[in-house]
């Protein structure tokens, strides 16, 4: 009777499972698409970011004749760092909507691991899935939250062309406040992370002896089976996510090597 009540309840998980499955892959077919959209956003901030870095090339060499400009001259030159300036403050409200569209994702993302987290009692082999996807994901945002700062920290650049040298330092002494700040939310997610992986260690023995009662059932093997299809199904969805995360971390390095440059450049113009 226990053997045939504990068949009847592995049925209604498998069940669920299969449902659970079904919901992950439309997310993950969400986040593909969501990864696509801020991929099209990256791309236009980077564009925006060279006409910004052209606009600087132009305004210094319009610097060193100055001194031989008329009146009229001087008043056009003017109208063109005025133009420069709103393009500045339009590329800031870009990166803000950049940031939102990134917050939304990782809450999206933050659910998908509590869904996973549900089956843990069930599958070894999704609790280190769940695992690692954590940990991409982490590391992503950090990742992220770097080439966010780079990219203000030109943007700060180019602001401090037009302004004086008083206003540089303050702006310097904001986004080293900023920079704390993040760096404190850092610390707070990885402690998060610690005590989830205390439960995810927790819900692990309490699998290993819900495994010792499945080991009476008749169709054991059967079951295994099919749990192991759900298994590999969720492994290659992690693979796909695992190489687009891999392509955006490459581009984010090469995008951030070459705001680096771009910074340096400003930086010795500037001096």
């Amino acid at each position: 009777g226990t053997i045939q009540k504990q068949r009847q309840e592995l049925q209604l998980l498998i069940a669920e499972l299969k449902d659970r499955d079904k919901e992950l892959n439309d997310m993950v077919a969400v986040h593909q698409q969501q990864l696509l959209a801020w991929e099209d956003d990256r791309q236009k901030v980077l564009t925006l970011a060279e006409r910004c870095n052209l606009l600087t090339n132009e305004l210094n060499k319009r610097n060193e004749i100055i001194k031989s400009l008329t009146q009229h001259k001087f008043k056009e030159l003017s109208q063109k760092v005025t133009d420069a300036t709103a393009h500045r403050q339009a590329l800031e409200e870009k990166n803000q909507s950049l940031h939102c569209s990134v917050l939304e994702l990782s809450a999206k993302t933050g659910q998908l691991q509590a869904r996973e987290q549900e089956l843990l009692t069930m599958l070894k082999l999704k609790d280190e899935v769940i695992l690692e996807t954590t940990n991409y994901i982490t590391e992503f945002t950090s990742k992220f939250k770097k080439l966010e700062s780079a990219l203000r920290a030109a943007k700060t650049e180019e602001f401090n062309l037009s302004k004086e040298k008083q206003d540089l330092k303050l702006r310097l002494k904001e986004l080293v406040l900023e920079t704390n700040k993040l760096k404190d939310d850092l610390c707070a997610k990885v402690e998060e992370n610690n005590k989830q992986q205390e439960e995810i260690v927790h819900l692990r023995q309490e699998n290993g002896y819900l495994r010792n009662e499945l080991a009476l059932a008749v169709e054991n093997a059967k079951r295994k089976d099919q749990l192991l299809q759900f298994a590999k199904s969720k492994q290659a969805r992690t693979d796909t996510e695992l190489s687009n995360l891999r392509q955006i971390y490459l581009k984010q390095q090469r995008d951030l090597q070459f705001l680096h440059v771009n910074l340096e450049s400003s930086q010795e113009l500037r001096q």
